[in-house]
């Protein structure tokens, strides 16, 4: 098998897929229930249904980071994996020639591999998830039933009852990873108490009330029930850190400068990305998208100033502010009422 720039190449792709089928017919159906990831039927967004309902019966998550989990997976331990599951020869033999297919680095040389995921693998997804299925799901499963958790791939979040038992789970675990060469980021893993009036302060010790998970910040939050009696909750809406991606996705396309075509031109051009981000975070808490389509607007505006060559941002400002009224529809976010 020959890979370019360490890809699969279009044919092995193809005979990837045909055992990646083969063998989701095999271990699929024995995944966890609580395994969302490069799964059919699930979604990030089931995982964060799940976490939300679970923060709010349980009051401490363990919020866990795997240091460069698929650069780190063991070969032979997935090997010995795929051995419990399967005798089928073709699927043992490929995903071994597939794993350990050498790459070629950036300055051409041609570099074996002993560990980690092929970058680009159809089958890469799902041999992850069987090896944390075996590491982590089954593991936590058979020796803490019940101890309840989310995983989206290598994104986990275990909840807990207490500090206590948030230790007892941390050092059982570092302990079984490590059997799997895995290892946990010492910084970025952290047990977070998630009641819903949360504050920095708890039990004479510092501990953080908030955590990310699948581009989400969870925190204590005012909520709003049907009547429109109000309460804490601790809920999930769009983290800075995505906010900080498409802030970047938007100078990176730098539209203010194409002034070469008209506003519907430009409306539909940016819809494709502007209705993902919105389907996507904007399943909760809509409102907290508000910064984002501010910076949008604004950027809407200078390309206002440069197609039209108007003097002064104030003018491009009212420009696009009479837009907003007259045609609301035209740029997709303008039609969840993101205007000035």
């Amino acid at each position: 098998m020959q890979l370019r720039r360490g890809l699969p190449t279009i044919l092995d792709r193809v005979a990837q897929q045909v055992i990646r089928v083969e063998l989701e017919k095999i271990i699929e159906p024995l995944f966890h229930p609580s395994s969302f990831g490069y799964r059919p039927g699930r979604s990030a967004h089931d995982a964060l249904e799940q976490c939300a309902k679970n923060c709010w019966e349980r009051w401490y998550v363990v919020d866990l980071d795997i240091k460069g989990f698929f650069d780190n997976i063991d070969h032979g331990q997935m090997m010995r994996i795929l051995q419990k599951y399967t005798s089928q020869k073709l699927i043992l033999l490929y995903s071994e020639r597939w794993l350990k297919a050498p790459a070629y680095k950036q300055d051409g040389e041609l570099q074996a591999r002993s560990k980690g995921t092929p970058q680009g693998g159809v089958i890469s997804p799902l041999l992850a998830n069987l090896y944390l299925h075996d590491a982590f799901d089954q593991w936590l499963a058979d020796t803490q039933p019940r101890i309840v958790f989310e995983r989206y791939a290598d994104d986990i979040v275990i909840h807990t009852r207490s500090i206590e038992q948030s230790n007892f789970i941390l050092d059982k675990l570092k302990a079984r990873l490590a059997e799997y060469s895995l290892e946990l980021h010492p910084e970025k893993t952290k047990t977070v108490y998630c009641y819903r009036t949360a504050r920095f302060f708890k039990d004479g010790k510092d501990i953080p009330v908030s955590f990310d998970f699948l581009g989400f910040t969870f925190k204590p939050r005012i909520c709003e029930k049907s009547d429109g009696e109000k309460f804490w909750g601790f809920r999930p809406a769009i983290s800075r850190k995505s906010e900080k991606k498409i802030v970047g996705k938007l100078r990176e396309l730098a539209f203010q400068n194409w002034a070469s075509i008209g506003i519907h031109e430009l409306a539909n051009a940016l819809a494709p990305m502007i209705q993902g981000w919105l389907n996507y975070y904007g399943k909760f808490r809509i409102s907290e998208m508000g910064r984002v389509f501010w910076l949008l607007n604004r950027r809407i505006a200078r390309w206002a100033r440069w197609k039209f060559k108007l003097r002064t941002f104030s003018k491009s400002f009212g420009w696009l502010k009479r837009m907003m009224k007259w045609y609301p529809n035209t740029f997709v976010h303008w039609k969840y009422g993101f205007t000035f």
